[in-house]
């Protein structure tokens, strides 16, 4: 770092020493206000720099009279003759505040208070560099209450990949695209039990922070626009264009000591020809693991001669006490057989461009894409020596390491021009992701005491290509204002499970992860065509109305047809009404038609071999279950828009989504609900090798509605601007009573085919009410930000061992600061959860007998994390 922090100052020393015009001056707005972060360019060049706090620059060239251009979001551009100590004057332009978006309308001048629908617009670029978080799904996490992203322990492939939602539908029910063009999913199913169950996300972490400019949010169903997924909305991330270079360290750790997190980044911007650029960003970020582990009240040494077998409370008096006479015989404490709870251990490399080059005065090729390069390590349940797992290995038992490596490819390519009044563009977007699985620091007890510790348990794959063609215009001679969008799209979807090492999977298969065996393998596709229509008109200047449609049609499933009407109502030049109406759909993920596998579950209190089958297997045809089909859904919203002063604006968003033929991860069919074998089911199950199956079946419809408050309000200073908004959502879900095409086997199995616990993993694991408080002050040499999220209840069933609890409302407080030390180098420092505000603690019911402490809900369980951050631009 010290290197290259060295290397651009001789390269700067160098350009003043034999520079021959250096040009200067002050950038400030219609009420002569300094305006900090304005690009300057030196047109036909790629010399450049930014306005700093006071809205000062300085700009050095051998050309004699450059022309100088300056240009800034929420300003009209504007340039000027290179003059020395001049002021330039921005006059700013419509949509200050409201920004211009891209997702959602066909309209290249609508901002976020025009559009028909609720869009959110983060500002990446600017605002990250005053938070604690280093990746896109913590950033959003804190930022927009609609949004939550919940870090899980203990939960194999979930622990290294954060499920996320947005308001209050699964992971799998947003669609993510990058400039525009749809973003793959991961290839990791969430099988374990925790919030998103059964469910396929997209992995935004995977995309660099440092390469991203902002993030526009869809909050309304747009499936009818964008194809599946698109259920809960869209998020569009639009990647850097800025030229010049900029890096930026970050190091953090909490007030445990622990989850120290180290991030490095950089990016670098190039100017190609006149309206070209290339776009660079590499970023390395290092998280170690967080410990929020208790002493539990498990049998720890096989004490069965005596009658005891599980848990002190099921245990004659004195086990605890005999524990306690071995642990000391052993020379260990309690805390050696403690449960390694908290956040996983995650590195991540990470290498982005985004690029495009002119051809022709109206075409232009575009790229963008890169790699993410993932490792992590998780742990599985502890093994007691009680349990007697090789003890000749492990004579104090031990806890399963699961290590990953997550490679995660993209590219996106394309090319667009224009001819006459309408715009074309065709593009073509790769997504590749790939999982491997090594299970260490256990055993397979069917190897013996000479066995392997460590094993490749294989992994899974998912590979998408799409391709796209499409053609726009905007009229603003007709109807006030028309916009016309039609187009195709073909995508072709690929995913594969791989076999690991023997060792990992015959017998029960290596302890906590069985690894896949040649049984599981899986080499599937299918391919599905759309084609879409999209009108947007102004029947008046008051009144907007948007229609969209699409038909597309799946090899594997069958077509879909899907149509949206929104509208908007100007009811005074600052006050608008707007409400949208429509259909949407997801097609079932590969994942879910074709992911099996043999699991260690835990049924009361015993590790038992359980199989999750295929949909189309032969056992899910013997027990009726259903073949998959596309989840539908019906959007409704209604909004009020309003700019209440210049600097003053609000929106109020209702909504209500129902979602028919929702698909779900059943139970494990074969077992009452306790874990006791059902006889008549046993004798299908056995003869497979098992006993218990879980399937993927569409078994529940459900009703999400809510409320999206916006408000923000931006103060002139002397010096910069006094930032301040408040963000609320209210978001309540409910899953319907009866199941869709229960199984007759199953009639009176209804808990374990989907029980209350599954019910609430969707209906309350995530808060109803979320509110995000900020105040945040930009401009001179020294900033702070102040932000205040309230996290709601939240309400878990630990059915049917456990007991209903309800986790009270929490406060975090975060707050940031830095200082300009000069024009280049900046330094902030700040907390996150600055008071150390947790979830309540679990009641013992619902903590396995003492090893959870706390339930991963509301903000996590990481607690106070304190950063420091050295950013260096030029």
């Amino acid at each position: 770092m010290k290197k290259s922090l060295l290397f651009f100052f001789l390269i700067g020393l160098t350009t003043c020493v034999f520079a021959q015009n250096t040009f200067n001056g002050q950038v400030v707005d219609s009420q002569n206000l300094p305006l900090e972060g304005v690009n300057i360019r030196i047109d036909g060049t790629t010399i450049g720099t930014t306005s700093d706090f006071d809205g000062r620059f300085s700009i050095t060239t051998d050309i004699e009279n450059p022309i100088l251009e300056f240009s800034i979001l929420g300003y009209k551009s504007q340039s000027i003759s290179g003059a020395k100590n001049s002021i330039v004057i921005l006059i700013e332009a419509a949509e200050t505040i409201s920004e211009v978006v891209i997702v959602g309308s066909r309209n290249p001048k609508q901002t976020k208070l025009e559009t028909p629908v609720a869009v959110d617009v983060v500002d990446v670029a600017s605002t990250r560099l005053a938070t604690a978080q280093t990746t896109a799904n913590d950033f959003l996490s804190n930022i927009l209450p609609s949004f939550n992203s919940i870090r899980q322990s203990s939960s194999d492939g979930t622990e290294h990949i954060d499920p996320a939602s947005l308001r209050g539908l699964g992971p799998d029910q947003v669609l993510v695209l990058i400039n525009g063009k749809r973003r793959h999913t991961t290839s990791l199913l969430n099988n374990q039990g925790t919030f998103g169950n059964g469910s396929v996300g997209t992995d935004l972490s995977s995309i660099p922070t440092s390469a991203i400019d902002r993030i526009e949010v869809l909050r309304d169903g747009a499936a009818a626009q964008y194809g599946s997924d698109a259920i809960a909305g869209v998020i569009n991330i639009i990647l850097k264009k800025n030229i010049g270079f900029q890096a930026v360290t970050t190091y953090g750790v909490t007030s445990e000591g622990d989850g120290e997190t180290t991030n490095i980044n950089l990016n670098y911007g190039l100017k190609i020809g006149d309206d070209g650029f290339i776009n660079l960003s590499a970023e390395l970020n290092d998280r170690a693991k967080t410990t929020r582990t208790q002493n539990h009240e498990l049998v720890i040494y096989d004490q069965s001669k005596l009658g005891n077998f599980f848990a002190y409370p099921f245990s004659n008096d004195g086990a605890k006490e005999r524990d306690d006479e071995l642990i000391t015989a052993a020379g260990l404490t309690r805390d050696d057989f403690n449960f390694q709870i908290g956040d996983a251990d995650i590195s991540n490399l990470q290498l982005f461009t985004n690029l495009e080059i002119p051809t022709s005065d109206h075409g232009q090729f575009y790229a963008a894409g890169g790699g993410n390069f993932r490792s992590g390590e998780g742990f599985g349940f502890r093994r007691l020596p009680s349990e007697g797992h090789t003890l000749e290995i492990f004579p104090n038992g031990f806890q399963p390491i699961l290590e990953s490596n997550v490679t995660d490819l993209s590219l996106i390519a394309g090319y667009k021009t224009q001819w006459r009044e309408w715009n074309f563009d065709i593009s073509n977007t790769i997504g590749h992701n790939q999982f491997d699985y090594t299970v260490a620091h256990t055993v397979n007890d069917a190897l013996g005491p000479n066995g392997a510790t460590s094993f490749d348990a294989g992994g899974h794959a998912f590979f998408q290509n799409t391709i796209n063609v499409d053609f726009s215009r905007f009229n603003d001679h007709i109807l006030n204002g028309l916009g016309i969008a039609f187009g195709a799209e073909f995508r072709l979807e690929k995913y594969n499970i791989h076999v690991g090492e023997e060792g990992s999977y015959i017998g029960d298969g290596a302890q906590s992860f069985p690894g896949f065996s040649p049984a599981n393998e899986v080499d599937e596709r299918r391919s599905s065509l759309a084609i879409y229509t999209d009108f947007e008109f102004n029947l008046t200047q008051q009144f907007l109305i948007g229609i969209a449609g699409r038909f597309e049609n799946f090899s594997d499933f069958g077509s879909t047809l899907n149509g949206k009407l929104a509208a908007r109502y100007k009811l005074t030049e600052s006050f608008a009404l707007r409400g949208a109406i429509g259909t949407g759909f997801r097609a079932p993920s590969l994942h879910q038609k074709y992911f099996n596998n043999i699991a260690t579950v835990l049924v009361d209190g015993n590790l038992i071999n359980g199989g999750t089958f295929r949909n189309d297997s032969e056992i899910a045809n013997t027990l009726g279950i259903t073949e998959l089909k596309e989840e539908t859904s019906q959007t409704l919203s209604l909004g009020l828009t309003g700019r209440i002063s210049k600097n003053f604006e609000l929106t109020l968003d209702a909504y209500q989504v129902h979602v028919n033929d929702r698909i779900v991860y059943t139970g494990s069919l074969g077992n009452d609900v306790f874990g006791d074998p059902i006889e008549g089911l046993q004798s299908i199950l056995k003869p497979l090798g098992v006993s218990s199956a879980r399937f993927f079946t569409n078994a529940v419809n459900t009703s999400t509605k809510g409320i999206d408050l916006v408000l923000n309000y931006r103060a002139p200073l002397n010096q910069g601007y006094l930032n301040i908004s408040l963000l609320y959502n209210r978001n309540q879900t409910e899953v319907d009573q009866t199941l869709n095409d229960l199984p007759a086997i199953f009639e009176g199995q209804e808990d374990v085919y989907f029980g209350s616990q599954e019910r609430s993993l969707i209906e309350t694991n995530i808060p109803q009410d979320k509110s995000i408080f900020t105040i945040d002050r930009v401009g001179g040499r020294l900033s702070f930000t102040l932000r205040n999220t309230l996290w709601g209840k939240v309400t878990r069933d630990g059915f049917p061992f456990g007991d209903v609890q309800e986790h009270s409302s929490k406060i975090t407080t975060d707050i940031s600061t830095s200082y300009q030390l000069s024009d280049h180098i900046s330094v902030i420092i700040g907390a996150n959860n600055l008071f150390n505000a947790f979830p309540d603690k679990q009641i013992f019911d619902n903590s396995y007998f003492g090893v959870f402490k706390y339930a991963p809900v509301q903000m996590g369980t990481t607690g106070t994390f304190y950063f420091a951050r050295l950013s260096y631009q030029l």
